[in-house]
């Protein structure tokens, strides 16, 4: 995965929209500006004028601290296996349909019925049928550091674990 390059404070915003897809960055920080504390292991920052050594050397350390924490987006091939960083599990068609589903480009909660018509394209079998599935889901996405939350009247969120890819401070 590609180590963006940002500068601070010229674009904190662009800074703050990598953070919420857990993009891993480098802040190369002007000279008297004070670099802002990193709110996970996928940042680091650089004061510059700085050497192309010591620039390659922080990249390397995001990228290696990325792939430890799995903080790569998702994948979901064609044959149901979900990636995140090197870790990997493989989904049955139904959870590989609700894994597509809108949450995983907008990072906002899916309502129950968007998740029912990803799942059951041709229309779901009953309530119960989407509840056993999260539960499912839940376990397996687990194994590759991430999380369904469910958000009161609003639905589902897919999310890092505590602890996994946000890997914050």
């Amino acid at each position: 995965m590609d180590v963006e390059i940002v500068r601070w404070p010229a674009e904190e915003r662009r800074r703050e929209r990598l953070q919420r897809e857990h993009v891993p960055r480098l802040l190369l920080v002007e000279e008297g500006d004070q670099p802002p504390a990193p709110p996970d292991c996928l940042e680091d920052w650089v004061r510059i004028p700085a050497a192309e050594a010591e620039m390659a050397a922080r990249v390397e350390a995001v990228r290696a601290r990325t792939a430890r924490h799995g903080g790569a987006s998702p994948t979901l091939d064609d044959d149901g296996v979900l990636r995140v960083g090197p870790a990997w599990v493989s989904l049955p068609p139904v959870e590989a349909r609700l894994t597509t589903a809108p949450w995983r480009s907008s990072r906002a909660a899916v309502s129950r019925e968007a998740l029912a018509r990803a799942g059951w394209p041709a229309g779901a079998p009953g309530r119960n049928a989407l509840d056993v599935h999260v539960v499912r889901l839940r376990r397996r996405l687990a194994a590759v550091g991430l999380a369904i939350r469910t958000v009161r009247s609003r639905g589902y969120l897919l999310e890092p674990q505590a602890g996994g890819s946000a890997c914050s401070s």
